[in-house]
């Protein structure tokens, strides 16, 4: 199977267990791995015959932006979910790290990493 990744969707957002994670925010880097079928696209050479993953970074932007869910694994769970409504997605590989997680004494990332398939069997 074929797949396109988009890494780097860094944005600002809300999700957190802690209060002021949900109130101040932090920053979140997401990595896409999509799973689909290129080959229609390599031979027609048409936008109409693969996903727009502008759709996707827009998608993902919106969630990390918008959500104020307490764990980050159900931000996650939700981005992976919001992707697999593309009907050409028949898998996707979501990864989300928290930079800066509000933990004292650490100065790592928290990275959190998850793959679902599409129960419909599009792709």
């Amino acid at each position: 199977m074929d797949s396109i990744q988009l890494t780097g969707i860094r944005c600002y957002g809300y999700t957190g267990y802690l209060p002021e994670e949900q109130v101040l925010g932090q920053w979140f880097e997401v990595d896409v791995t999509l799973w689909l079928d290129l080959a229609p696209a390599g031979i027609s050479d048409a936008i109409e015959d693969t996903l727009d993953y502008r759709a996707v970074i827009s998608t993902v932007k919106d969630l990390v932006k918008t959500a104020k869910f307490a764990l980050v694994e159900k931000l996650i769970s939700a981005i992976a979910d919001a992707i697999l409504e593309f009907k050409q997605v028949s898998q996707v590989q979501v990864r989300l790290t928290k930079p800066g997680a509000p933990i004292p004494d650490f100065g790592g990332k928290i990275t959190i990493d998850i793959t679902r398939a599409n129960p419909k069997g599009n792709g």
